[in-house]
Formats: C-alpha cells, structure tokens, sequence
C-alpha cells in the first residue's frame, strides 16, 4: 500500500511537473510572437508606399482620412505618416492602416490643427527598439548625435511642406502642462522653460513668433517620464 502510494505520488508530481513545463514553454512562445508582432508591426516598409513625392500628397490621401501629415528626421528611421484621431488613445495601439498593433502610429495631438497652423503642434509615438517609431529620440540626449541630425521634412497632407529645424531636447514628465497641454501656454513660456530645463538647447534663429514642433516618446512602460525633442518649422 505505501509503494502504491509512493509510486502514485511521484506520477503525480510528474505530470505537474509536465504541466507546469508546457506552461512555461507557451508563455515563453506568446511572448516570443508578440515581441515579434510589435517589431514587424513597427518595421512594416510597405507604408512607405504612401509616402509623398515631390509635395504631392495623393498617396498620403488614399492611406486613410486620419492621415494628415509625412514626418522625416534626416540620418534616422524616424519616416512616417502622421496620424490624428479624434482623442489621444485613438493611434496608440493603432497602425495607419487602422488595424490593431502594440507598436501604434506616430500621431498628432487631437487638440491641434490637422493643418499644423499652430504655433506649437505636439507629436507622439512609442518608444520602439532599433531607433524604430519615435526609439531614435532617445539619442538626442547626446550632444554629438544632436548636432549631426538636427533637419528634417514634414509635408501636411494639404499639400505645404516645412523644414525642420532641431533646437533642444528635454525629459519631463507627461503632466508638465507647459509642454503636454498645446492650447494653454504659449511659445514665449514654452522657450522660457525649455532655456532652463532642456538638456540640449541651441535655440539660434528661434522666437516665441516661430512656429514649433515637438515630438514625444515615453522613456519606458513604468515610467510618467517622456523624452521630448524641439524644432522650428520653417
């Protein structure tokens, strides 16, 4: 009787052994798949397609209604279009194409003007590896990387297009009013914060009359910390 129960014993610790093992192996598997959802979600070239050519924004129009600018940053991966929702959750777990993805869209604040007529227009996107999404504005913490990749484009879907120039960098928090709330502040207290608290600040041929553009990504899923970067657009 007590082998019996000893051999049943040990059966059972194996099968919950093997249990726990398959488990293991199936989370292991879903996270494997879904960092990989994230990656080729955040690496999809075909939206490229849709990128304009020459100021012509056809293309851009037929990718989705939302779709209201193209956004380059010269020497990084940071090429794509601007989406806009109707609030700001809209874009955050959803591609240009309007399907589901953890990896999102880069999109304009729901409070600006789609025409980027503002005179502050607040851009977001997650924080992906390998520079992808807005990842790459992690290295405008370095004032060497700041300096060599300081121009880009961005062509509005009505047809304009502006150059952008990078003046500062900063890390804040995302309650900080004076960077996150567009309609409240204007750019002569946005500039005055930026001189004291930006770890970068080049301002050069920058006033509170330039029309600026900030783009945003959060430092990490734990944290309220955002790593923002600053132009003028010209």
């Amino acid at each position: 009787m007590l082998r019996e129960s000893i051999i049943f014993a040990n059966k059972t610790i194996d099968r919950i052994v093997a249990i726990a093992m398959i488990l293991l192996f199936l989370i292991c598997l879903y996270a494997m798949v879904d960092a990989y959802m994230i990656y080729s979600g955040a690496n999809d070239n075909s939206i490229l397609n849709y990128k304009p050519k020459t100021g012509n924004t056809d293309d851009l129009k037929k990718l989705s209604k939302d779709a209201v600018a193209w956004l380059t940053i010269d020497g990084t991966r940071i090429d794509y279009p601007v989406m806009q929702g109707k609030t700001n959750e809209e874009y955050l777990n959803k591609n240009p194409y309007g399907e589901f993805s953890l990896a999102g869209s880069i999109f304009l604040d729901s409070r600006n003007s789609k025409t980027f007529s503002d005179e502050y227009s607040l851009v977001y996107g997650h924080h992906m590896e390998y520079g992808a999404m807005f990842g790459a504005l992690d290295n405008y913490r370095d004032k060497s990387f700041f300096k060599g990749h300081k121009t880009g484009k961005l062509t509005v879907v009505d047809g304009k297009e502006y150059q952008i120039s990078i003046f500062a960098s900063c890390i804040e928090m995302a309650t900080k009013k004076v960077v996150f709330d567009p309609p409240e502040f204007d750019n002569k207290s946005r500039l005055k914060y930026l001189k004291k608290h930006a770890l970068i600040y080049e301002p050069n041929e920058v006033n509170d009359k330039s029309k600026l553009i900030a783009l945003s990504t959060c430092q990490s899923a734990e944290s309220n910390e955002r790593m923002i970067v600053f132009g003028v657009l010209k």
